[in-house]
């Protein structure tokens, strides 16, 4: 018999789904259709497609483990939007997605900083070729901004983050904006998250 998927469980998902949940109702329109890049453990998915209902939500996640999570929240709290997780890695250019259906919204958290820097460039390139005019890529995540005392709570992750990876590390926010003109779209506004976290939105 096949093994049941086990939902892995993120305290930190845990805590910041609700605040995510009211920025995104707050954004997006009444329906549409969904792409969540990096999805992890799938607790994301499975609250923000119970609590709308309009919204078709594609979960993707580079990592067998992760996808197998997302199928578990999605058996434990079923929800007719939720559709299966799909493998994506960003950096596979063009995303293995199917052809002709293209998202009114791309939501991504909790990926920059954790990821090689080549990952943002990457996110931005297949939001604009993914992304319906007019559509939004949503980042969350915690960023560093010019002008701005960076929390010591931010500060010693970012160390934490390097010393495990030269690769990883909190991004800045103006690099960001950049990589996001450079494949086309706009930048429209932040918003701030709990635990100096923030939400970062543009436009194609």
């Amino acid at each position: 018999m096949p093994s049941t998927p086990v939902a892995q469980r993120s305290p930190a998902a845990e805590r910041n789904k609700a605040p995510i949940l009211a920025a995104l109702q707050g954004l997006l329109p009444a329906r549409g259709r969904l792409l969540e890049i990096a999805a992890g453990t799938g607790q994301h998915a499975a609250h923000c497609a119970a609590a709308l209902p309009g919204w078709q939500w594609q979960p993707t996640d580079p990592s067998p483990d992760a996808l197998a999570s997302v199928r578990a929240w999605a058996q434990q709290q079923p929800s007719p939007g939720l559709l299966p997780p799909l493998q994506l890695d960003v950096l596979q250019q063009p995303w293995p997605l199917p052809p002709g259906q293209p998202f009114d919204a791309i939501y991504c958290a909790n990926m920059l900083h954790i990821a090689p820097w080549a990952c943002c460039a990457a996110l931005m390139q297949g939001a604009a070729q993914w992304l319906s005019p007019g559509g939004l890529l949503l980042t969350y995540g915690p960023y560093f901004v010019e002008g701005e005392a960076p929390s010591p709570g931010n500060t010693a992750f970012d160390a934490d983050l390097r010393a495990r990876d030269p690769d990883w590390g909190i991004r800045w926010l103006h690099a960001v904006q950049a990589e996001a003109a450079a494949a086309g779209l706009q930048w429209v506004q932040r918003q701030a998250m709990p635990a100096h976290n923030q939400l970062l939105v543009f436009r194609r």
